[in-house]
Order: structure tokens, then sequence, then C-alpha cells
């Protein structure tokens, strides 16, 4: 019950939706990003294309939920350009001889890992709202 009196319905899952753990993935990149872009390590990005793309991350993530489903689609999108961007930076310093613990390879390929989980459940939640047409 809410304090103001009145009952607070019980929150339905939705099948085949995943929102809620792509914006746990989406924040915990904006984290790691900023993180990264204070320690000074080589990202792909400018560092106010750093702090950027963070906001990006938090404002989908913030806006995220079962009922609107165009928002999928833009993290999917979302999805696709940080797996793009951070994957081939972890590829290219990877083959440039970074070490496993160097700090830069570390965090553009974690940043890259979390990038393409979200895309993953990013698809599985379009193809639920596919397969439920009730949720446009």
């Amino acid at each position: 019950m809410a304090s103001d009196g009145y009952i607070v319905p019980a929150r339905k899952g939705v099948r085949h939706y995943y929102g809620d753990t792509v914006r746990v993935l989406f924040v915990s990149s904006a984290v790691l990003l900023v993180i990264a872009a204070t320690t000074d390590a080589d990202l792909p990005l400018s560092m106010i294309g750093a702090v950027a793309w963070a906001v990006v991350l938090v404002v989908a993530a913030g806006i995220t939920n079962p009922e609107q489903g165009w928002i999928h689609f833009a993290n999917e999108a979302i999805a696709i350009v940080g797996t793009l961007v951070f994957a081939t930076s972890a590829i290219g310093h990877w083959r440039a001889g970074a070490g496993i613990f160097d700090s830069t390879y570390l965090f553009v390929e974690i940043i890259a890992l979390l990038s393409l989980l979200s895309l993953y459940f990013t698809t599985k939640t379009i193809r639920g709202a596919l397969l439920r047409p009730h949720l446009s």
C-alpha cells in the first residue's frame, strides 16, 4: 500500500521483455566509460564524446520500459553503435600488442562486451514485442 492510501498494483511480468537487463547494462557501460575517461584511457571517443555517449546510455536506460516499443529500437541502434565502436577499438588495441591487463584494453573490451550483451537482450525484447503486437 502506498503512503497516501492508494493501493499500488503488483508489477506484472511481460514475457520476452529484457529492458531491465538492458537498463543495467547501459548504466554499467556509462559508469565504466566515465571511469575510463577519468583515468585517461585511450578510448575511441574524445573526452566530450565519452561523456556524451554516457549521457545517451543513461537517458536510454531511464526511458526504457515495456509499454513504449519505440525505445527498444533506439536501444538496438545504441547497442549496435556501441558494439561496433568499442569492439573494433578493443581488437585494434589487442593487435597493437596491448596486454590483457592493459587498462585501456580492459576498459574498451568490457564496454564492448556490455554493448554486445545489450544488443542480444534488446534483440530478444524486440522479437518478443513483434510476437505480441499489442505492445507497439
